[in-house]
């Protein structure tokens, strides 16, 4: 499904369709809530001229964690279950002014913590390919709306790989700019010095508008930037690509290396000089995230505390309300993500652990800024598999944090990094190739994305 496909003269029939489209696949359980009134009133309003815009009549899905009007933002917690916002996130407001309607809000893990999205208060999405495994996380929702053919778009944050490697586990492309390429404002925050705003898509060039129109300068998050996204029309300039070994290594089950040097021999064909490259310090990239996040989410959650807004306890004392209403309104992964941040950042602790990851962050972020001086873009798999089993990893936090260990170094030096489709394992499972480039250069990266959907 594409935006192309979409026409504002039919976007009731649209809306209506893909509305009925949810209903009849809730047993993937993508949505957390509908925006079916408001969406349809949007659409009657389109096909009367009264809407116009790029994306005029075509339906899409966002995140929970995606401040929207006409629905509950949960967050996919029990903490903000019957929070309406009073505002819309920047995201949404940019694509609404083009036209764009939203029929929903897709289920995550609880407030972005995971990585399959078992973690949310709401039940797991199941993957698009298969019932028995995860959707991928944090933004399993959007990535199986996408796959399934509810709407050609949908919108998802990306703090650790939680757009990228839901889109390698679904089959579809998804992409997290360069931090600060979209605005974060009227997102619900896990880690503010990594959280981006992406989306998910059945191709490149859908990617390519959807984040055109999202990027550019936002007075209310002042770490955004002003007018970098040209989309370009081809990647002439994007012949040497580095293929990083130390991200395909033994962890990394075979099928999937087979994936990714396929598409590496194609790249080749095609006229691509493929060398193979290090980034020794991504090997601790997994070590630094679960310090230097955990410590922004503890935090970013501090506002949670049962007296302002959200879920509030019955208790007695103040000090009981607080507890009571952290202890029921969090999620188990919430509870641990906190724990560990405030650990890294009390007395004590924080020059041997916090500090020393931020420096370590500094290391690799060299590191990137070396190989750029002699590669255009950067080639690694995803995920080290493809999707695993519901319950295969939630007893055993760490196996779920591993998961991510090849997506989370263009998170820490906040580059722009994109899934695209690579084949499929022998089991019939989508196995996704992740591109890297320099910040900034998030258009050169869809241009190549572009030459690679066409090789297959």
């Amino acid at each position: 499904m594409k935006i192309s496909d979409f026409k504002p003269n039919n976007a009731v029939e649209s809306v209506t369709q893909a509305l009925e489209k949810l209903e009849k696949l809730k047993d993937y359980n993508i949505t957390i809530s509908t925006t079916a009134e408001r969406a349809l009133d949007r659409a009657e309003q389109v096909e009367r001229g009264e809407i116009t815009g790029r994306l005029a009549g075509v339906p899409f899905l966002a995140k929970d964690n995606f401040l929207v009007f006409g629905s509950p933002t949960t967050a996919a917690s029990k903490m903000l279950a019957s929070f309406n916002a009073p505002i819309q996130a920047t995201a949404i407001e940019k694509l609404e002014a083009e036209g764009a309607i939203c029929i929903g809000k897709t289920n995550l893990d609880s407030f972005a913590h995971g990585g399959s999205t078992e973690n949310s208060a709401y039940g797991p999405t199941l993957n698009s390919i298969d019932k028995t495994r995860v959707a991928g996380g944090s933004s399993g929702g959007s990535a199986v709306a996408v796959a399934l053919d509810i709407v050609p778009f949908a919108l998802g944050t990306d703090t650790g790989g939680s757009i990228r490697q839901p889109a390698s586990f679904n089959g579809v492309v998804g992409v997290k700019p360069t931090y600060g390429a979209v605005s974060r404002y009227g997102v619900v925050a896990m880690a503010s010095s990594t959280d981006c705003i992406g989306c998910f898509t059945s191709n490149s060039s859908d990617a390519e508008l959807v984040i055109d129109i999202m990027s550019g300068k936002d007075v209310s998050d002042m770490t955004t930037l002003d007018d970098f996204f040209k989309p370009c029309e081809s990647s002439s300039k994007t012949k040497k690509i580095g293929l990083v070994k130390n991200m395909i290594n033994d962890d990394v089950d075979e099928d999937v290396r087979q994936r990714i040097y396929n598409l590496a021999e194609r790249l080749k064909s095609a006229g691509y000089t493929i060398e193979d490259v290090e980034l020794p310090m991504a090997d601790y990239a997994v070590a630094m995230y679960y310090i230097i996040v955990p410590a922004e989410i503890s935090s970013n959650l501090a506002r949670y505390d049962g007296v302002r807004y959200g879920y509030r306890s019955d208790s007695s004392s103040l000090a009981e309300l607080y507890g009571r209403s952290r202890d029921e309104g969090f999620e188990t992964e919430n509870k641990r993500r906190i724990l560990i941040g405030s650990y890294v950042l009390s007395s004590g602790y924080f020059d041997a652990y916090y500090q020393q990851a931020q420096r370590a962050r500094t290391l690799l972020c060299q590191e990137f800024d070396r190989l750029f001086e002699s590669y255009d873009v950067l080639l690694s798999p995803v995920a080290p598999t493809s999707a695993f089993k519901l319950g295969e990893k939630t007893t055993d936090p760490i196996k779920m944090y591993l998961a991510d260990t090849m997506t989370i170094p263009a998170s820490l030096a906040g580059l722009p990094a994109l899934s695209v489709p690579a084949g499929n394992t022998e089991e019939g499972l989508a196995v996704g190739a992740q591109i890297l480039g320099n910040r900034g250069r998030d258009s050169d990266l869809l241009a190549l994305a572009k030459e690679i959907e066409a090789l297959w």
